[in-house]
């Protein structure tokens, strides 16, 4: 189960966490931040779903005509080449249909999108 939109605004990918992890939506409670493999399911070139990019509307290739603001940022974590977490984590971009790292800090046009298991 997806959340209709992410949230909006520009967040590091530690406060996308957060946020996910507080989302209270629908009678749930237990949202999380998806996976980039999650993402890039939702990933459909042939579909176009109505959001906003900067200042101004943007489509975005999205199944599920969910409403998205931004680049949307994973759970998932890059690991160096000791199998370590590093300071990166994929994002992905409905557009292109392209995952790409970024540090973990930077928020610029990042987002959250939330996700639950359905039936939990």
């Amino acid at each position: 189960m997806w959340a209709a939109k992410d949230n909006g605004k520009d967040v590091s990918w530690q406060k996308a966490m957060k946020y996910c992890r507080d989302l209270r939506l629908a009678g749930y409670s237990d949202w999380r931040l998806a996976t980039i493999y999650e993402l890039q399911d939702i990933y459909d070139a042939n579909l176009e779903s109505p959001g906003l990019a900067g200042s101004g509307r943007a489509m975005w290739h999205v199944k599920g005509n969910l409403f998205l603001t931004g680049l949307e940022w994973s759970s998932s974590r890059n690991h160096d080449d000791r199998g370590q977490p590093s300071g990166s984590a994929p994002r992905f971009d409905f557009n292109s249909g392209k995952r790409f790292n970024d540090n973990l800090g930077y928020s610029t046009f990042k987002r959250a999108l939330c996700v639950r298991k359905a039936g939990s």
